[in-house]
């Protein structure tokens, strides 16, 4: 089963999460600051376009000017309005080349991270939660770039322009805007502090939900096997229900900032009609009241609304914002993860023979002050041979193979391939001239072809039916409809164990590696299946390759050349 993902750390891991989330921006900073400069300018352009919809009423209903004289206005304000309609797609337009970048460039850097994980840091995160940093998480820092941080911008430029248009024609209405103003980001923020924390156990409950899937889906088989396959179901749909919930509890918050804001900014309108009216009709001669006039009164009118549209459109993308920040909340650690990986520098080796591989009293570590091995291993495989590692379950069969293949670090010692240091190699160093397999098979979805093909995509019909000649993969797939175009489906559905172990031996004799790293290549097999392999192993080791081999059956393998036993005593 895989992991559910942890609950993220509070105080110091909130500020990491915030401080990593400003540091995804920097490649679309300036996309972010030209889609400000766009939504700006159209904001601004409604004081002109508020200017000329007052001079056009008030020339009609006080001056009494015809409709022929108001035509160069009308022109006018249909140029301004069409102005503020290419500006808003141009903000559109850079918006999206915002989103694209972010989401781009930080898939890019998980995807590098999981890549330098490995199998073995990989293997600690269930692949659900690992699907979900890569797609729905990266997406919301998409959104926040996008749509929260330009229109940050905004709400403030664009009400600072029409407070200052507004000031000019009547101070004390401008007054009434500026005190109103404060209220929208003041409550805004109160129900955020919510936001941030519903977002985060929404990602947390999806997480858990994509792992809890993807494990029943793996092991479906075994749970329709032994009759669970309905409580696997209702297992399922409880979770689906949990994250359903969360989901609602998303909505309602973002829905209930929307309605504080949406109050708030009604309640200043009203009060700038309110005086607007009373001054017009000469009930209230407060301030600058007496001199209002009709152009001047429509000119407020029009551009109140307008002050507190940024300042609302903000608070509805301020669901983006906390989304974004729970997603950070679970990216940053993941990706503060120390790939267990070998650091490679240099060249890429290539020895034109078997290598010869050392381990100078070498051990590692899959977390702090807990090494794998009970004591250094000091191992010398020569080339062309065969090593038997051996021992009870839990010594440190995996982790010698996984130091040799470069899956790990070495805590202490090291490893050396033809005499040179294993960290001087870059991370692809070992993959041309290395093979591995292991006890589980890996397939894909698709044929048995494109998956022996995986091996060597350049290998040629010939030299692939060679190789599943050897791994006894044509014994059983000439029984099969299309041969070895027959469909597989996830994890090798669609064939036995040892038929799906076949095709992996297959796949790793196509590479036709100088060194073979077999662990536990013959688990879970049924005897026939059992001494296929063995038989191809066999003869694979009379042919030059070097190969290390970790079993706790030692016996399956008497043409080893050598064996090391790690449960013996120092």
């Amino acid at each position: 089963m895989a992991r559910e993902s942890e609950p993220p750390a509070t105080g110091a891991g909130e500020d990491r999460a915030r401080s990593w989330l400003q540091e995804q921006m920097a490649p679309a900073r300036a996309g972010i600051r030209w889609t400000a400069l766009a939504g700006t300018l159209g904001g601004w352009l409604v004081i002109a376009q508020a200017g000329l919809i007052a001079s056009a009423v008030s020339r009609t209903l006080v001056d009494g000017d015809s409709l022929a004289s108001l035509y160069p206005l009308l022109a006018a304000l249909l140029a301004v309005i069409l102005l503020r309609a290419g500006l808003s797609h141009w903000r559109n337009h850079l918006a999206a080349a915002v989103h694209t970048r972010v989401r781009h460039c930080t898939r890019r850097q998980v995807a590098r991270h999981l890549y330098a994980l490995g199998p073995i840091g990989t293997a600690r995160t269930g692949s659900g939660h690992l699907a979900s940093a890569l797609l729905e998480q990266v997406d919301a820092l998409g959104d926040y770039a996008a749509r929260f941080r330009p229109q940050l911008l905004q709400a403030i430029l664009i009400p600072a322009g029409l407070l200052l248009a507004v000031a000019l024609l009547d101070w004390l209405a401008a007054i009434l805007l500026l005190l109103a103003a404060p209220l929208i980001p003041l409550f805004m923020a109160l129900v955020g502090i919510g936001a941030e924390a519903v977002s985060q156990r929404q990602f947390q409950a999806l997480a858990r939900l994509g792992n809890q899937f993807m494990d029943r889906l793996q092991g479906l088989h075994v749970l329709r096997h032994f009759g669970m396959g309905e409580a696997a179901a209702l297992d399922v749909e409880r979770s689906a229900d949990d994250y359903r919930k969360r989901t609602m509890a998303v909505l309602r918050v973002a829905f209930l900032s929307s309605a504080v804001l949406e109050f708030f900014s009604s309640v200043a309108i009203a009060m700038i009609a309110i005086y607007i009216g009373l001054g017009l009709l000469g009930y209230q001669e407060l301030g600058p009241a007496a001199s209002l006039t009709l152009y001047s009164g429509i000119f407020i009118l029009l551009l109140a609304p307008e002050f507190f549209a940024p300042l609302r459109e903000l608070g509805q993308h301020y669901h983006d914002r906390a989304a974004a920040l729970g997603a950070a909340t679970e990216l940053a650690p993941l990706l503060a993860t120390p790939a267990p990986t070998v650091r490679q520098r240099g060249g890429r080796i290539t020895p034109a023979a078997a290598p010869r591989i050392q381990l100078d009293a070498a051990n590692a570590a899959y977390e702090p002050a807990r090494e794998a091995l009970g004591r250094p291993l000091t191992l010398t495989v020569e080339p062309g041979s065969t090593t038997l590692v051996t021992g009870p379950s839990g010594c440190g069969k995996t982790t010698v193979l996984a130091l040799v293949a470069g899956f790990l670090r070495c805590s202490r010692g090291r490893v050396l391939v033809d005499g040179v240091q294993l960290e001087c190699y870059r991370p692809d160093a070992m993959q041309p001239i290395m093979a591995w397999l292991g006890q589980t098979p890996h397939l894909l979805p698709g044929t048995i072809r494109d998956n022996l093909l995986l091996g060597d995509p350049q290998a040629d019909d010939r030299t692939l039916e060679q190789a599943a000649t050897r791994a006894g993969v044509l014994r059983f797939a000439a029984e099969l409809p299309e041969g070895l175009d027959s469909p597989v489906g996830e994890r090798g559905y669609g064939l036995s164990g040892g038929e799906a172990q076949r095709v992996a031996l297959a796949r790793a004799l196509l590479r036709q590696p100088r060194l073979l790293l077999l662990d536990e290549p013959t688990a879970s097999l049924d005897p026939e299946s059992r001494q296929q392999v063995l038989d191809t192993l066999e003869s694979v080791a009379t042919g030059g390759c070097t190969i290390l081999i970790a079993s706790h059956q030692p016996r399956l393998f008497p043409w080893a050349n050598r064996r090391v036993d790690l449960g013996g005593a120092p």
